[in-house]
């Protein structure tokens, strides 16, 4: 409805009974799963694009806030199904400004939820409980106890969940690589994780401006604090780029979060804590630092924010995720992967080596997983423990001082101040 943003733990998947959903490649409309889209800006147009692409799939319904963009949205599933259009055999797509009014669509299977980081909770918690399948954009939360109500609520009602968190699919399979190698020992014992993202979230200072015609401001802020418009937050109609809202505090985590949601992700992923996370997190001694804090787990292993070693000329061995361990450095970014010494990636894993989840496309992905009932490769569980990361630095930046974090209680160890930072009261309308 806006521009942008375990299923269950592993011990209890296997209890899970079979999501049910037979589809053959040319199933007729009444047998495609039926999906809908909350939030149609640039990342969720974008999702939309690939799902129009499968046979197996029919959007039946779109929801923003934006009138304009809403309806540029309602145009491209028309023109998709142009064909049928003229045989009479699509009634076309129904368009709603309130996610509530889509999630009771007759005949909903599933949703795409990639609205700002502050919309995601409240909706994925009402989906869930409706029995919706949720594919839901990352950073999966605006602030830590909302991971736990959407974890708890996919749990409950036993649906597919995928967050979107891409690295673990796709991108030329570079961190699924890394991960592997992590695992399997080549760099010897991992000592260091250094992760390549930007800068923590800061308080919205925007002016107000007069609310374009064809918005629902109101809407749009939804939980989040009372405050005048701003193009910057909520942009006039369709367009191609992703808006300010991330900076903010009150509606994201800042770069830390946004890009930080995928790349501290991998990095979990390879210390094999997709079910915790670090005991500490240590902010630099400048408090006006916005790099260098420091997350440090159980096992010894630490991973900073932002902050590089120099290489051998002098610059620094940089990337988005990068491995340190005794015997080496390994090196992944979207665009690659490489490591130090280079000897340590020439040699293949053998057929014995240890491998992670196979998937190389993240919608195929959460579409197969609502057939088999297997849990998706990014479920809630797990979004929620990355999404934890970004928060807690952010916690840590604003707090300037040492925290030591409980993962498996998800709170701070005798520190009520720092445990008022997990949640956030929302505006009185949406309590409850």
């Amino acid at each position: 409805m806006l521009s942008r943003r375990s299923f269950l733990a592993s011990a209890s998947a296997s209890a899970v009974a079979p999501l049910v959903w037979t589809r053959t490649a040319k199933a007729a409309p009444s047998e495609k799963l039926a999906l809908g889209f909350l939030g149609v800006g640039t990342m969720g147009r974008g999702h939309l694009s690939g799902f129009l692409g499968r046979d197996t799939v029919e959007v039946v319904a779109v929801c923003d806030v934006v009138q304009e963009r809403l309806d540029s949205a309602a145009e491209m599933v028309g023109k998709k199904y142009a064909a049928r259009a003229k045989s009479g055999a699509y009634g076309g797509v129904a368009k709603y400004t309130d996610f509530r009014k889509l999630l009771e669509h007759t005949g909903l299977d599933a949703v795409v939820i990639a609205t700002p980081d502050h919309w995601h909770a409240i909706p994925c918690v009402t989906a869930a409980k409706a029995k919706k399948h949720i594919y839901c954009e990352k950073p999966l939360t605006h602030h830590v106890a909302e991971g736990r109500q959407i974890a708890d609520a996919v749990a409950a009602a036993k649906v597919a969940f995928q967050t979107g968190s891409q690295q673990r699919s796709e991108f030329g399979g570079h961190f699924r690589k890394a991960v592997e190698y992590v695992w399997n020992g080549r760099i010897g014992k991992l000592k260091t994780i250094r992760i390549g993202v930007g800068e923590p979230a800061v308080p919205c200072d925007l002016p107000t401006q007069d609310i374009p015609k064809g918005i629902d401001w109101d809407l749009w802020l939804g939980p989040a604090p009372e405050r005048g418009y701003h193009e910057e937050l909520c942009p006039k109609g369709v367009h191609k780029h992703f808006p300010a809202w991330r900076k903010y505090r009150e509606y994201a985590g800042g770069q830390i979060a946004d890009m930080g949601a995928h790349h501290f992700d991998i990095a979990q992923w390879a210390m094999k804590m997709d079910a915790s996370g670090p005991t500490q997190i240590i902010p630099p001694k400048d408090p006006k630092a916005t790099s260098g804090l420091r997350f440090v787990y159980a096992n010894g292993v630490e991973m900073i924010h932002n902050q590089f070693e120099k290489g051998k000329d002098g610059k620094d061995v940089r990337a988005d995720c990068v491995f340190e361990g005794t015997d080496g450095i390994i090196l992944v970014s979207r665009g690659g992967i490489s490591s130090l010494p280079d000897t340590i990636l020439k040699e293949p894993l053998g057929d014995k080596a240890e491998k992670v989840y196979p998937s190389s496309n993240h919608h195929t992905n959460w579409l197969e997983c609502i057939k088999s009932g297997k849990p998706t490769i990014c479920t809630a569980e797990t979004g929620q423990r990355s999404a934890t990361i970004c928060h807690l630095g952010n916690i840590g930046y604003k707090l300037n001082r040492k925290l030591t974090w409980d993962p498996a209680k998800e709170k701070f160890v005798d520190d009520a101040a720092a445990d008022k930072e997990l949640t956030r009261e929302p505006r009185a309308k949406w309590k409850g």
